[in-house]
């Protein structure tokens, strides 16, 4: 029985051909939404459970709050891991991370030297590949990391530096001092390895002096520390929650040397109702679960994201499935004959509708094979717009084999249930006299599955709207600076005592109109530790502690970015600016000054100088508009306020020949440091790299719901083909009463309208709040436009009755002779 379905089946698709390429169109649609999304959510699901006893392993956070400052970072000061260790038993080890910068590695033999400069360097401690278990192709991973001068690098690199030849047991020499590293492992290819922490080099942590000076301080937060704890505690939420309620006296006793000898007294801190916490959070949870948690150390997502991309995939295949509802009532006239035959002959209903259900289940089958192939040829597409590393071998995943399974089953029994008791429901007598389909429930029904589809992609199509809208304001809101040709070349320190020099060279240059350097750069990151406010007789009540970033800086940087001054004066050389400050608004508001120019401030974690406040910056952004304008600082180069290994120059330049600008930038570099390769990048494309996500987020925003909008549009096609059909006699009556083809259109054209601007009215509200709880994650965002609702709405208004009006006009035209003999 079943083989004479199949039969039937087959014969009914390529007789019914146009519907049937629809009916497969839509469903391969779905189905090729629904596997790329799953891909997508699989692989970013799957992040850090890789790693041996990851359920064990656990990133120690620090939050705190000094003043009006608070933070929460994926950060610890160096000795955290090392005190969590010797005070609880419930933790087995720990590791560190420290994030040197851009760093020169050289490779010379007895042809050649290869130089590069590597911005994807880790320093980590011994024991690092003990606790996260990264693979190796080559050496120990518990020897590996041993000595000071390991170095363990990836594949990439060590083509790179040593082409085919084995890498191992090979020299490396590192930074300016070009001390020997010998590489002692080579990991797996690391490309699409799904971890939250990405390198391409490994060192040990002993190489930077910094760490070892700063293993005394606790307010030094630039480590990243994971712990491992036993497989007793990790299991237990009891004894997780215990563990941590018993860290607040164990910074009592390990912080308070620390914070007395940058002059603030642990107890005092606290009683001023500040707090300096750690806190600990599981590996799995890092990539996805990490909103407010500052780290530039790890790929940090957004699991709203995935909900969005999920809920898209849901609606897209049940797009798919009322389109195929709705194209299978148009068959419902062609296919009554049959049925009432069928009916008369003694078929029972529940073999009608095994028999429909069959037809459905072929569809299905078709369009899952066309969906996997359409997959493997756009999947190439799909990882440059998601930016991930997606293949083949993503798809021999047992959850995800299952899932597919699972949609095409349900999609089967959502496309075909509905047609299939609809179809065998019909009195075999008016299935005869082809009076089929003409019930208000029925059409009711048609009508509410138009609404439907049309709510989903009118709403798709608000989101995308509000998204770009808020990519545009972050691209051209006006951040307190000048993003435009800036060129930013890093690695400036290694010019040494010859940045000076460099810098009067650069500005001699034809096109170059300024050039300046600091210790950070926009978008770069920052120096940040606490600073004390002198207080003073008439303004006693001021803050007596604030957190500030900062940069070291030339007299030329607040020019050259075009920074406003609102107050006071810029740095100058006529002035000795060793012990001057600049503030920006933040800052200032923060502490509580009316008057801050001539105001001090003291650096306990320095040299414990006062530094004179000589001017106060309008507030401006240093990162994206993700993140709200922080209490921000410049200090004078020549303060050495504090230690910084970067260095960067700016150089503002005119937009023309921008090539050629570069051309001689680069020249005069290599004139100067011939063994050090020359970077650079532009501040607004610097900028433009803060909104990747979000720009990938918008990108597939819009790709699906030009997506969903066409399978609408398959499904309003065949409900007006449908209707057409109904009313073929009608139209010939019409005609022949002299009816002209645009009232026939309006006709038919008019109650689909009504329906898309039903549909319009039931999109608004979802997607305000889904694009209002989306635009949360802005510190700096935009009103909801109005006009993107307007915008959506007159876009489905087009496209339905772009849609409506080919059929109608069709039906329109169509001889009235042949209408008047249908019946």
């Amino acid at each position: 029985m079943f083989r004479n379905y199949i039969k039937i089946a087959w014969r009914n698709i390529l007789r019914y051909k146009t519907n049937s390429v629809l009916n497969i169109l839509g469903l391969t649609i779905g189905l090729v939404s629904v596997i790329l999304i799953a891909l997508y959510i699989q692989n970013e699901l799957a992040y850090d459970t890789q790693f041996d006893q990851a359920a064990q392993v656990y990133r120690v956070n620090m939050k705190g709050k000094m003043g009006d400052n608070t933070f929460y970072a994926g950060y610890t000061p160096p000795p955290a891991g090392q005190a969590l260790v010797d005070q609880f038993p419930e933790i087995e080890s720990a590791t560190r991370i420290y994030q040197p910068d851009n760093t020169k590695l050289a490779y010379t033999n007895a042809t050649h030297t290869k130089v590069f400069n590597e911005s994807e360097i880790l320093a980590v401690d011994p024991n690092f590949l003990e606790v996260l278990s990264y693979p190796l192709q080559k050496g120990d991973a518990t020897t590996c990391l041993q000595e000071p001068n390991s170095i363990v690098i990836t594949p990439q690199i060590a083509k790179k530096y040593f082409g085919d030849a084995d890498p191992m047991g090979k020299t490396l020499a590192y930074g300016d001092s070009g001390k020997p590293l010998q590489v002692t492992g080579v990991f797996e290819d690391l490309t699409s390895y799904p971890a939250s922490v990405k390198f391409d080099i490994l060192m040990p942590v002993a190489n930077f002096n910094e760490v070892t000076y700063f293993n005394w301080s606790w307010v030094w937060l630039n480590m990243a520390t994971y712990v491992k704890l036993t497989s007793q505690a990790s299991a237990n939420p009891a004894t997780l929650a215990n563990l941590e309620s018993r860290f607040p006296e164990m910074l009592k006793v390990q912080a308070a040397p620390a914070f007395e000898r940058i002059g603030q007294p642990f107890e005092e801190f606290i009683e001023k109702g500040n707090y300096w916490e750690l806190h600990l959070q599981a590996l799995s949870d890092i990539h996805l679960y990490s909103q407010g948690i500052t780290s530039s150390i790890t790929e940090q997502h957004n699991v709203k994201s995935l909900y969005i991309l999920g809920i898209i995939a849901f609606f897209i295949i049940i797009l798919a499935c009322v389109n195929f509802m709705n194209l299978s009532t148009v068959q419902a006239v062609k296919r009554s004959k049959e049925i009432g035959i069928r009916k008369v002959l003694g078929s029972q209903r529940k073999q009608l509708v095994k028999q429909f259900m069959t037809e459905v289940f072929c569809y299905t089958f078709c369009a899952t094979l066309l969906a996997f192939i359409t997959v493997l040829l756009i999947l190439p597409m799909f990882n440059g717009l998601t930016g991930k590393e997606l293949d083949i071998q993503a798809f021999f995943n047992r959850n995800l084999i299952l899932l597919i399974l699972a949609v095409v089953v349900l999609t089967t029994l959502l496309a075909g249930m509905y047609p299939a008791f609809f179809l065998t429901s019909f009195n075999p007598i008016r299935a005869l006299k082809g009076k089929v389909g003409k019930t208000t429930q029925s059409s009711f029904i048609r009508n509410g599955l138009v609404v439907f589809q049309f709510s989903i992609a009118i709403t798709l199509i608000i989101c995308t709207l509000v998204v770009f809208s808020q990519l545009r304001y972050a691209q051209q809101k006006d951040l307190g600076f000048d993003k435009d040709h800036v060129l930013v070349i890093n690695n400036a320190e290694t010019l040494g005592n010859s940045l000076a020099s460099f810098k009067k060279e650069l500005t001699a240059l034809t096109g170059v109109e300024a050039a300046s350097s600091s210790s950070g750069m926009l978008t770069r990151g920052n120096f940040g530790d606490f600073y004390t406010p002198k207080p003073t007789a008439d303004e006693p009540h001021i803050a007596t502690d604030i957190s500030l970033s900062s940069y070291l800086v030339d007299d030329k940087f607040i020019p050259t970015l075009d920074l406003e001054i609102v107050d006071g004066r810029g740095f100058d050389k006529q002035f000795k600016d060793s012990l001057s400050v600049i503030l920006n608004e933040t800052a200032a508001a923060q502490i509580g000054w009316e008057n801050p120019i001539g105001k001090q401030i003291r650096y306990p974690g320095g040299n414990m100088e006062y530094y004179t406040v000589v001017g106060i910056l309008k507030d401006f952004n240093l990162e994206s508009l993700h993140t709200p304008i922080e209490p921000f600082a410049l200090f004078a180069e020549e303060s050495k306020s504090y230690d910084t290994r970067t260095s960067f120059i700016s150089l503002k330049i005119s937009g023309e020949h921008t090539k050629k600008v570069i051309g001689q930038v680069q020249d005069l570099w290599e004139s100067y440091l011939e063994s050090t390769p020359f970077e650079y990048s532009f501040l607004d494309e610097d900028l433009a790299y803060a909104y990747q996500e979000d720009q990938r987020l918008a990108s597939l925003f819009t790709g699906f719901s030009i997506l969903a909008i066409f399978v609408a549009c398959l499904g309003l096609f065949g409900l007006i083909a449908f209707t057409a059909q109904q009313r073929t006699k009608e139209i010939g009556v019409r005609k022949v009463l002299g009816a002209s083809v645009s009232s026939i259109v309006k006709l038919l054209a008019i109650n689909f309208l009504k329906l898309v601007l039903l549909a319009l009215i039931l999109a608004v509200p979802v997607a305000w709040l889904a694009m209002d709880s989306w635009l949360q994650d802005f510190a700096y965002r935009i009103d909801i436009p109005i006009w993107a609702f307007v915008a959506a709405g007159a876009l489905a208004l087009a496209i339905a009755l772009i849609t409506v009006s080919f059929q109608a006009i069709k039906a329109a035209i169509a001889n009235p002779v042949k209408s008047l003999r249908t019946e």
